[in-house]
């Protein structure tokens, strides 16, 4: 009898696509979605570490799937993504009764971890990839609406914010090879789906060569996990310069370069009546050939989400966020100018560490 699995899936749209890629490799290796935790032989929860709330939700879902286990010892209870890679040692000695442990980069690996957890030995998987994207894996729609499907473009991050964990949890920054991408996107389109997100944590700097990835990773420190989140050094001072400003240039060597730009108008070509989103975008790297792209093509939604998180340039400094507040308004203006009635929604972190009440007005004059 086919052994059945249960995902829960907490955090970003990158987490949701994340757990359809997982679903794929369960499936793949002969596992059946269970509906309910009491039908599952395996019970994984996909987790978030940017926001406290998630990781406390978290723990307290791991109680129940502790009882669950007291009543079915046979169970294999996984912890999957960003709290797994951040606190893997901790998950492992807590009294939850977690069996399996896998950073982002290793589902590949989880038909065989869990075999591994059956037969009793360790199963912890959370080395972070340079390369790994999951472009050859087909997601499985978990409770698609079969209106919309989320398609991941890249993975990782090097923009070293400095109040941010990703970089540390999801690893350096590599995108998609683009066939896939459209081919992914033709395939749900062909399906019934009518809407598709690009997902990425700056999709902005998004770059194939067509030899490979163009993103380069951040520093030997990030990649060998000697420097941590609590390691009590500043993440500003883990990266240089030239990583933190990804090069977009449109020719590298004989190689014709596919940045975002390319990749939207690919996509949105595919067929007029597929909606086209995308997120997230950084301010530093949103330019006006992506809004060229959006204004050119009506079923690209003309909505951007640009966190601006201060309006403060001694904050935006503090934060390592590598623009002003004057360069915040100026995309501001461009995408007013070219794309006349797009909407424009923003996230802002108010109370940055040693922001002052001046500071704190300049973001309230940002708003307005």
């Amino acid at each position: 009898m086919p052994k059945k699995f249960y995902i829960e899936t907490y955090g970003c749209q990158m987490n949701v696509a994340d757990s359809e890629v997982v679903a794929s490799v369960l499936s793949d290796a002969g596992y059946l979605p269970a509906g309910t935790i009491g039908e599952a032989d395996l019970i994984l929860v996909n987790t978030c570490s940017i926001r406290e709330n998630a990781e406390q939700r978290i723990w307290g879902r791991l109680d129940l799937f502790r009882s669950e286990k007291k009543k079915r010892p046979q169970v294999i209870v996984g912890v999957l993504g960003c709290m797994a890679e951040r606190l893997k040692e901790k998950l492992l000695e807590s009294d939850k009764m977690v069996d399996m442990v896998v950073g982002p980069d290793a589902y590949r690996d989880l038909p065989m971890l869990v075999e591994s957890a059956v037969s009793g030995h360790a199963a912890v998987n959370v080395l972070l990839s340079r390369e790994e994207t999951y472009a050859d894996i087909s997601p499985v729609r978990l409770e698609s609406n079969g209106v919309s499907a989320f398609i991941s473009i890249m993975r990782g991050c090097n923009n070293m914010c400095s109040y941010c964990v990703v970089p540390y949890v999801r690893g350096a920054e590599r995108s998609r090879d683009p066939e896939t991408i459209v081919r992914e996107a033709r395939e749900v389109f062909e399906k019934g789906f009518r809407e598709v997100t690009l997902l990425g944590q700056n999709v902005n700097s998004y770059s194939w060569n067509g030899a490979g990835q163009e993103n380069e990773p951040p520093s030997a420190a990030i990649m060998s996990g000697t420097a941590r989140p609590d390691s009590g050094q500043h993440r500003s001072d883990l990266i240089n310069e030239k990583v933190l400003l990804p090069d977009m240039s449109l020719l590298t060597g004989k190689q014709e370069t596919i940045n975002f730009a390319s990749l939207l108008e690919m996509v949105a070509s595919i067929d007029p009546r597929l909606r086209v989103r995308y997120s997230t975008s950084h301010p530093k790297d949103l330019s006006d050939d992506v809004l060229e792209v959006m204004a050119k093509h009506s079923n690209i939604c003309k909505h951007i989400h640009l966190p601006v998180q201060s309006g403060s340039s001694s904050v935006l400094k503090r934060m390592n966020r590598k623009y002003t507040r004057e360069w915040y308004l100026g995309r501001i203006d461009a995408i007013n100018r070219i794309l006349p009635g797009c909407a424009i929604s923003t996230d802002i972190i108010a109370g940055f560490c040693g922001e002052t009440e001046e500071e704190h007005r300049e973001t309230l004059s940002l708003m307005r």
